[in-house]
């Protein structure tokens, strides 16, 4: 085990991927240096990262080559940790500081330490524990973001009610974006997910929960015959021409959280013929507001983590696996607290 005071002298265990590709198998449990922090960085000593579709997909090459920026590479942005050292210029944290960040592209949450950018950072109440918090800086602020630019407020009478639908709803991100939109109270959410987590998603606060694998599910629309005013698209596979019959005639707008070329060049073609309904890719970022608002409405008991499954450090690989299967119900996360034969 490190010290609890970190130099550069000192090593830390961590895991990598040295190359493209590889999935779980390529990622490998290395020992190495614990990384300083730079001007405006908290050193963490880690307690949890959560792992996201991204993460994968980078090792996978979907950013190559500009992502990652060299290897070999420590993978997951979403954090959770103990400041304990703190770099030149930073204010407002010190050591001890229990706090959530994302360090997106820079990763590093694989690993018993981890520097990350100090603006990307917020404090992390008592009430809100170490692996419900690494959950929230990209999968419950995507899903807020998404919602936002859904033209979707989140606050009791903000704008006309609208008929929201979410995909992928049991996923890290649907599992938010379903609480965040029936938070208001005015809105009709619907949701689609596998038919074993309907359930779930109606728990959440879906008014009607589809089964992607039903005629009704394929079609987007449930019993009631609504139409969607807004869309929060977390799954992939969808066509825009699956979209547009189930929008609302007067216009409506789909969120895309994972764009592919073509449907970054439909949303092209929609801003430029100013389409009432159309596809709309989201490329947002935290700020330290945005995770401070998340991690009250979990203190208060608002908004529910879903985890999935929890691993340890020496099980991570598994944990990659399970987020590789597309089948993970809510998050799945690296516990650094978490005993060996514990998931």
């Amino acid at each position: 085990m490190v010290s609890s005071s970190p130099s550069s002298s000192r090593t830390m265990r961590a895991v990598q991927y040295d190359k493209y590709g590889g999935g779980a198998e390529g990622l490998k449990h290395v020992e190495v240096p614990i990384p300083s922090p730079k001007k405006g960085e908290l050193l963490l000593r880690m307690e949890a990262a959560s792992i996201n579709r991204v993460d994968w997909k980078f090792q996978n090459g979907k950013a190559r080559p500009f992502l990652p920026g060299k290897f070999p590479f420590t993978p997951v942005c979403e954090l959770a940790g103990e400041v304990v050292e703190l770099g030149v210029g930073v204010s407002g944290f010190s050591q001890g500081d229990k706090v959530i960040a994302v360090n997106f592209p820079g990763g590093g949450g694989l690993a018993e330490y981890a520097a990350v950018p100090a603006s990307q950072a917020a404090l992390r109440p008592p009430e809100v524990s170490a692996v419900e918090g690494a959950c929230l800086p990209m999968a419950a602020f995507t899903a807020l973001a998404a919602l936002r630019r859904a033209g979707v407020g989140l606050d009791a009478g903000d704008g006309p009610p609208k008929n929201v639908l979410v995909t992928a709803a049991s996923g890290g991100v649907g599992t938010f974006a379903v609480q965040l939109a029936s938070l208001a109270g005015h809105y009709h959410v619907t949701a689609t997910c596998g038919a074993r987590n309907l359930d779930l998603v109606r728990s959440l606060g879906a008014d009607e929960a589809l089964d992607y694998g039903t005629p009704e599910g394929a079609a987007l629309r449930g019993q009631s015959g609504r139409k969607h005013d807004a869309v929060v698209h977390c799954g992939e596979g969808f066509p825009w021409s699956a979209f547009e019959p189930a929008l609302a005639d007067a216009g409506g707008v789909v969120v895309d959280l994972t764009p592919r070329l073509a449907s970054v060049a439909v949303a092209v073609l929609h801003w430029a013929l100013f389409s009432r309904k159309k596809l709309v890719p989201l490329i947002a970022s935290a700020k330290e507001e945005d995770m401070e608002a998340l991690l009250g409405m979990v203190s208060q008991g608002k908004l529910r983590v879903v985890i999935d499954s929890r691993y340890p450090l020496s099980r991570a690989h598994e944990g990659w696996a399970k987020s590789m299967s597309g089948h993970a119900t809510g998050k799945v996360v690296v516990d650094m607290g978490v005993a060996d034969d514990t998931e």
